[in-house]
């Protein structure tokens, strides 16, 4: 399954919000040396009840907009 994922880093919290057809994640971790990516991927696997690998960036590595692809 592929997601749209909008990614917020520095936030106050992390939490995941459903919007129309993506998903708004926030998180604590600053965007230096993919740690927003590693914090991003780590609340995905909670939220859609997977491992960490089964989870995997397809596009927008570098940026705040990705599509993110959960494997089953």
């Amino acid at each position: 399954m592929k997601a749209n994922i909008k990614v917020i880093p520095n936030s106050k919290k992390d939490e995941i919000i459903k919007v129309d057809n993506f998903l708004k994640v926030r998180v604590k971790a600053p965007a230096v040396d993919g740690k927003a990516n590693k914090a991003m991927i780590g609340l995905l696997a909670d939220f859609f009840g997977v491992s960490k690998s089964k989870i995997s960036i397809l596009n927008g590595e570098k940026s705040r907009e990705k599509v993110v692809e959960v494997s089953v």
